[in-house]
């Protein structure tokens, strides 16, 4: 029984990495479309029509392609750390402090979906919308909220391996000592 839930679990978990992976590169396909819409508006400005709304492209963006890449960032545990710090511990509390960390970044996730979902509902509710291109910045929200929950899935798969890193670290201390 224990077998068949490690392997249900596996699969989900390598549902999630997929998701998330494919989500990050949507981040990136954005990065780029943002990068090619100021290329063509500096080439078009040099003969005086720039594209119109570049400035509010860009801006919506490179917002939803960070946000984008966060969940990423979790799970492949490439967020910024200060190893200077905890090179010199043992595996084992390094694995616990990834679990305290992960923790956190659960907490952070939960809390800055939630806000920000509130706050989409405040951008469609008065219907707050880019200057030039009149494009709703509600939708923008939306992309980041999605991205938010990623990043608790993410959050959540850290939590669990990093908790097994822990135990079996701790195993392997009882049974091989010191």
């Amino acid at each position: 029984m224990a077998d068949a839930e490690t392997r249900s679990e596996a699969r989900l978990f390598s549902l999630a990495r997929s998701v998330i992976t494919g989500w990050a590169l949507l981040g990136g396909v954005v990065t780029l479309a943002v990068v090619v819409v100021q290329t063509a508006s500096v080439v078009t400005g040099i003969f005086g029509a720039p594209v119109p709304g570049d400035f509010e492209l860009t801006e919506l963006g490179i917002a939803v392609a960070v946000f984008a890449f966060l969940p990423y960032c979790q799970l492949t545990d490439a967020n910024v750390t200060a190893d200077i710090f905890t090179s010199g511990l043992g595996k084992r509390t390094q694995s616990a402090l990834v679990l305290l960390s992960s923790v956190i970044a659960l907490v952070f996730a939960i809390l800055m979906a939630w806000r920000t979902w509130l706050g989409a509902e405040n951008q469609f509710d008065y219907d707050y919308q880019t200057a030039i291109l009149q494009i709703r910045i509600g939708y923008a929200f939306i992309a980041i909220v999605i991205s938010l929950i990623l990043l608790t899935v993410a959050a959540i798969i850290t939590i669990v391996e990093s908790y097994q890193g822990v135990v079996t670290r701790s195993q392997n201390v009882i049974t091989d000592g010191p």
